[in-house]
C-alpha cells in the first residue's frame, strides 16, 4: 500500500556537489538575468549566494516554486507539503553545478553554500575525505 502522506527531501548532509563532468566552463559564472522572469538558476543562484549556509535544498527548491508560481507566503505551508509530496530533483540537477561552474557544500545540518570551481575553498573540498562527494548530473547523455 502507497503512503500518500510520505514527504520526500532532497536534502544532503556533509557533502560535496562536484561541478558536472561535462560542464563547459572553467570558473563559477553568475547566471545572467534577461526580461522580467528570473531563471531557475538566477532564482537559486540569489538565494544561496545572499545567505550561505542558511538554508536547505528543499528550502531553496520550493522558494523557487513559490517565485515562479506567485504563491503568497500564507499558502506556502499548505504548498510546501504537495511539493514534497512527489520526488523533486536535487542540487546535483541544478543549472549552478550543471553548467555554470559552482560546486555546492552542504554541512552538517544540510544548509547550502556555493564554490566557484576555481576557488581554493572547491579544490579544498573536493581533497577532503571527511566529507562525501558527489557529482552534479551530465547536461548531455553519455
Amino acid at each position: 500500500m502507497k503512503d500518500n502522506n510520505q514527504i520526500h527531501t532532497t536534502n544532503y548532509f556533509d557533502t560535496f556537489i562536484e561541478v558536472a563532468p561535462d560542464t563547459k566552463v572553467t570558473a563559477g559564472t553568475p547566471p545572467i538575468i534577461r526580461g522580467d522572469k528570473k531563471t531557475v538558476a538566477a532564482l537559486q543562484y540569489e538565494i544561496i549566494r545572499n545567505a550561505p549556509y542558511q538554508f536547505t535544498s528543499d528550502d531553496v527548491l520550493f522558494e523557487v516554486f513559490a517565485y515562479r508560481y506567485d504563491l503568497l507566503k500564507t499558502e506556502h505551508p499548505r504548498h510546501r507539503a504537495d511539493f514534497f509530496s512527489k520526488g523533486q530533483a536535487c542540487m546535483r540537477a541544478s543549472p549552478l553545478t550543471k553548467t555554470h561552474g559552482f560546486g555546492i557544500h552542504c554541512n552538517a545540518d544540510g544548509k547550502l553554500a556555493l564554490y566557484g570551481m576555481e576557488t581554493a575553498t572547491y579544490k579544498h573540498f573536493i581533497q577532503d575525505d571527511s566529507i562525501t562527494k558527489i557529482k552534479a548530473m551530465r547536461t548531455s547523455k553519455k
